[in-house]
């Protein structure tokens, strides 16, 4: 089999081009004539080895859409194919971009809806940018006669999604960089600063006051073993990577983290949102509730939440409601499971569902702006209480000294 690329006009008159595989060129120009097109030009590309054309192996295969581009290609082809054929929708949103890498991805797509794909099965020579549980949904209009209704239903999943994690990178970026900041400031004072001051009282002669020599004790330990307290920090980092890579060490890590006072609700219900958005997209998308429920497990990054989703998933095969493998589960919040049983009971999943993201987001938001307009004074109390203490520890051998000086007079 060979891969030739082709221009050629349809009954419509508008010019068509793209790529198809064949035996020979002959063998091309009939397999294009089947599809009632004109052949105006046909090149010899090189051997398909694998099925796919060139443009979908190579150093693009390691490449992929990131979540923006993905939003942004599905909002675009939710709109133009309202007003356009696919194929035609496919090609202007390619040529929109003005990055080669993704217009290479796209084109790769485009391509194979030409050459007489489904647009699920043209998505899926892209994978690494579209992964199952997209061309599933993708699949599901297409079964139905619905895509542009299901693209715009995809489109809306992947902007919340999008809003979703820009507030998770807004709310950790803030406190993160000023955490860090009070530390380098502490760190640089103990390192650089005190050893100076302590010069000044090595010939006092008197004792210094116990937190003065506990911060020059504390500075001298960090001056001679920085470097070893790096290593091991390196070493903690790297055994911590390598953990989080092995499944049983990364679900007990996981399942420490819900049982956090804070951090554990904040997680449990963010994931519980994003669970809960997908699956109403996809019932209303058609799509039978167990295959989106598995599509939905691997959604999941949060270990213990993925076993307790693929425990749901085995409950729902075997005959369970989904409220019902919700409580069982012990690990999802109530308001999830009570909207759940009732959308199974008014039979409107979908829409108590998607009520049952809305609230855990609209939660997750208000939980968030508390907690940072606690944790952004707490980190400069907190480093203001620790500069105070050194600057202290200074001021203090300086008093005594005054004192003696004064009873000396």
């Amino acid at each position: 089999m060979h891969s030739y690329t082709y221009t050629a006009v349809d009954p419509a008159g508008r010019e068509r081009r793209g790529s198809v595989r064949a035996p020979g060129p002959e063998e091309a120009r009939q397999t294009l004539g089947a599809r009632r097109l004109f052949v105006v030009k046909i090149e010899a590309g090189t051997p398909a080895n694998d099925g796919a054309p060139l443009v979908s192996r190579g150093a693009l295969r390691r490449r992929k859409l990131t979540p923006k581009q993905l939003t942004l290609f599905t909002r675009q082809l939710a709109t133009l194919v309202q007003v356009s054929p696919l194929e035609e929708a496919l090609r202007t949103a390619a040529y929109q971009t003005e990055k080669e890498r993704v217009r290479a991805i796209l084109l790769n797509v485009h391509s194979g809806v030409v050459e007489g794909r489904r647009l699920s099965e043209a998505l899926a020579r892209e994978e690494a940018s579209f992964p199952p549980l997209y061309r599933a949904m993708i699949s599901a209009g297409e079964a139905s006669g619905t895509l542009p209704q299901i693209l715009d239903r995809v489109a809306d999943l992947q902007e919340r999604q999008a809003q979703v994690r820009s507030k998770v990178m807004t709310a950790l970026a803030y406190p993160t960089v000023l955490a860090l900041v009070a530390m380098f400031v502490v760190l640089a004072l103990m390192i650089f600063v005190v050893p100076k001051v302590v010069e000044q009282f090595e010939h006092v002669g008197q004792q210094l006051p116990l937190l003065t020599r506990a911060v020059i004790g504390l500075s001298a330990f960090l001056v001679a073993w920085w470097w070893a307290l790096a290593g091991a920090l390196a070493l903690a980092i790297v055994a911590l990577i390598q953990a989080m890579r092995r499944e049983p060490s990364r679900l007990r890590i996981d399942t420490m983290l819900l049982k956090l006072p804070l951090l554990g609700r904040l997680i449990r219900d963010l994931h519980a949102a994003r669970i809960a958005r997908t699956l109403s997209t996809m019932v209303a998308s058609r799509l039978p509730l167990l295959d989106g429920l598995k599509l939905t497990v691997e959604t999941v990054h949060n270990r213990a939440l993925r076993a307790a989703s693929q425990q749901i998933a085995e409950a729902v095969r075997t005959g369970g409601s989904l409220s019902g493998a919700l409580r069982r589960s012990g690990v999802f919040p109530p308001l999830l499971v009570y909207l759940a049983a009732s959308g199974e009971a008014a039979g409107k999943l979908d829409v108590m569902l998607e009520r049952a993201a809305d609230y855990l987001e609209r939660e997750f938001d208000g939980f968030t702006a508390a907690a940072l307009s606690l944790l952004e004074p707490l980190i400069i109390i907190i480093m203001g209480a620790v500069v105070a203490l050194i600057v202290l520890s200074i001021l203090l051998p300086i008093l005594q000294l005054n004192t003696i000086a004064g009873g000396v007079g």
